[in-house]
């Protein structure tokens, strides 16, 4: 497997996102999507489609791991589409890195999610998975301390005062901005998998003006 500097990082990420991609991520190379193969399977054109866009924009990229979901996709690469019963097609996003009881999907919205026996959307774009990964490098660089909390005790974490960080585009999984902390609020494990106590916060405290926001 061939491994090449990630130099296409245009366009919907933020300045530290673009900066943590194009400073860890790597590609690798991976084979074009068969057009004809997935249409002789009656798969829709347009799903193909989004496929393709998806391979084009992302495909081969490695980052790194992800603190939950035993790191995330190994990389990213579009495979696997199906039906959802209620309507709308998904695809595979990428191959796990280690055996979880789920695949990484692309929902039918374009959402970034976990499939089990639910799907589990975990950010409403690939982009917002990827500011997360680049929010948690950032945070754990400059945290002076970091606390895990799990289960119920989840719900002892007050974030009234804290405002929602918007680019990662959380939906199952959020990230929060106080006054001197970030909270990543972790609950796509729980929901997928209907075990509420693999829900995890990390809260990084003891962050100035610039590091909370990089």
């Amino acid at each position: 497997m061939n491994l090449h500097p990630y130099n296409d990082v245009s366009g919907g990420l933020t300045q530290r996102a673009r900066y943590f991609v194009s400073c860890h991520g790597i590609k690798v190379d991976i084979k074009s999507i068969n057009r004809q193969w997935w249409l002789e399977r009656n798969i829709p054109t347009a799903v193909i489609d989004r496929m393709a866009t998806y391979q084009q924009r992302w495909g081969g990229l490695v980052l790194p791991p992800a603190p939950q979901y035993d790191g995330g996709p190994k990389y990213f690469y579009p495979d696997v589409p199906e039906c959802s019963p209620s309507g709308g097609w998904s695809f595979e996003a990428g191959d796990q890195r280690s055996a979880v009881p789920y695949s990484f999907m692309i929902g039918p919205a374009d959402e970034f999610g976990i499939h089990s026996h639910q799907w589990t959307p975990l950010h409403a774009t690939v982009e917002g998975w990827v500011e997360s990964l680049a929010l948690t490098h950032h945070a754990s660089m400059f945290a002076k301390q970091i606390t895990k909390i799990t289960g119920d005790d989840v719900d002892g974490v007050v974030l009234d005062d804290y405002e929602l960080v918007r680019e990662v585009k959380g939906l199952a999984d959020t990230w929060w901005r106080g006054a001197d902390s970030l909270v990543a609020v972790y609950t796509g494990e729980a929901e997928c998998l209907s075990f509420p106590a693999a829900r995890t916060a990390l809260i990084y405290s003891g962050l100035d003006e610039w590091a909370l926001g990089g």
